[in-house]
Formats: C-alpha cells, structure tokens, sequence
C-alpha cells in the first residue's frame, strides 16, 4: 500500500481490534503509526486515548483526549473523559497535576476544519444515541401523564373516554400489565366483557400470576355467561391469595349461576 492515509486507515482498524479485545500495547502502537503517516487523525487519537486511559496511564490519556476536542469539539466521549480523568489527576498528582502532564499539541486550523465539516463516526453514533434517549424520554413522559389522566377519569365514573387514555398509553408502551388491567375495568363498567377478557389476558402474558387480571377475566367471562372459566379464574385468584373477600362472594355467586345453568342445559 503506497497511500499513508491508506496505512493510516489500516493501523487505525487493527488498533480497534487491540482495543476490543484489551490488548492496548499494541492498540497503542499502531495509533502511534497512524498518526506518524496522519497526524491529528480523530479515530487513532481516540482510540489510543481510551487505551492509556484503560491501562491507567491517564496524562497521556488527558493530552490525546484534549486533542480530539480541539479537532471535534462535538465528541462526548471526549468530554466526559476528560472530566473523569481530571479527577483521577487531581487524586494522583495533587493541586500541581497540569504541571506535570506532556505537551499537548497544538491542532493546525485546517485539521479542525475538515473534522468541523465531516463528524466522525463516534460523533454521529452519539448523536443518534442522545436523540433516541431524549425521544425515550418524552415518550415515558407522555404514557405517565396519560395513565394517570385515564386513573383520573375512572375516579369521575368517565370510563369512555378513560378507555380511550390507557389505549394511548398502550399505543406508547405494550409492556406494562397495569394499563391493560385498568383499561379492563373500565370496559367491563361499559358491557364491553368480550373486549376486557381480551384486555386480561394480554395482563397474564406479562404477568402470569397477577390477581386483577385472574379476578376481572372472571367478571368478563360471568358478563359472557361464561361461567365455568369464571369459576375457574375466581379459583385462580384465591389461590393467589386467599383473603380476596370479592373473590370468595363472586365465587359463590358464579357456583349458583353455573349450577342453574346446566340444570336449564339439561331440561331444554
């Protein structure tokens, strides 16, 4: 290969490799030969800054670190490597601890422009990064003020449009048993039974042993006259727990349903 940048580019990938697998020695030594044949290359000055930094050599760390930031001053990992190495410095070599750091160079215009121009890789990776947090984050945000507005409604008796809340939260998140729970509640209040068993048994895949789940499918199923699985899921709920006082009185209620139900079976 006659291209420096080209060898450049190869010491640098090879130095990934080191680094992932903790050889930092050698991690070290091919970013050293990348930036002999490109100096102020942002990956073979990242990538030996980590590898000083893993093997505790944290003033060479501090000076290959600043260095980045002068090339790109968007590259986090950067940033919050300095601020942790700073501390370790401070600890290490006390108050004087900038006095006895090697020379950090000083990164010609023309390097900071192109970075300027083109973002790294690792930058852009961090960017994707914060944006898909922050994006996490307003979605969590948006399904906690939605379920607690629905737990508002149900409190007032408006179990429409409480239904219609937990629907946008589950929209936002399918992961959580108590909506679908709650969302349950609300369609059985409206008749809707054939919609809330539904609602309880996405409950269970999540949570097999959840007591509200077991109790509302029964209610479902007693509001589709359905009721053996009624019996079946009340059962369920004592054995969870035995103290369910509901659960004891609708037990009992279904039993006399479902006995009448197959003496009227047998007579038609």
């Amino acid at each position: 290969i006659d291209s420096p940048e080209d060898l450049c580019i190869l010491y640098s990938n090879r130095a990934a490799c080191y680094l992932k697998d903790g050889n930092c020695t050698d991690c070290i030594q091919d970013c050293t030969s990348a930036l002999e044949l490109h100096p102020f290359s942002l990956k073979p000055l990242l990538r030996r800054a980590m590898a000083y930094e893993a093997m505790e050599r944290y003033r060479n760390a501090y000076v290959d670190y600043k260095t980045v930031l002068q090339i790109d001053s968007s590259v986090q990992a950067a940033h919050d490597s300095v601020h942790r190495i700073t501390k370790q410095l401070m600890e290490q070599d006390g108050p004087d601890w900038r006095e006895k750091l090697p020379e950090i160079p000083n990164v010609p215009i023309s390097a900071q422009q192109h970075r300027k121009d083109e973002p790294s890789a690792e930058v852009l990776q961090a960017r994707a990064a914060r944006a898909e947090q922050e994006k996490a984050r307003k979605a969590e945000a948006r399904f906690n003020m939605l379920k607690q507005e629905g737990n508002d409604l149900v409190k007032k008796g408006e179990f429409e449009r409480a239904v219609q809340k937990y629907s946008e939260c589950i929209a936002l998140k399918s992961t959580e048993c108590s909506i679908y729970t709650n969302r349950a509640l609300c369609l059985l209040k409206l008749e809707r039974f054939a919609e809330a068993k539904k609602d309880c048994d996405s409950a269970l895949e999540l949570e097999p042993d959840n007591k509200k789940a077991f109790y509302r499918r029964a209610l479902a199923h007693k509001g589709l006259k359905d009721f053996l699985s009624s019996s079946s899921d009340l059962q369920e709920v004592l054995r969870l727990d035995p103290n369910v006082r509901e659960a004891e009185q609708e037990l009992e209620e279904v039993t006399v349903l479902l006995r009448e139900s197959l003496l009227e079976s047998k007579t038609q």
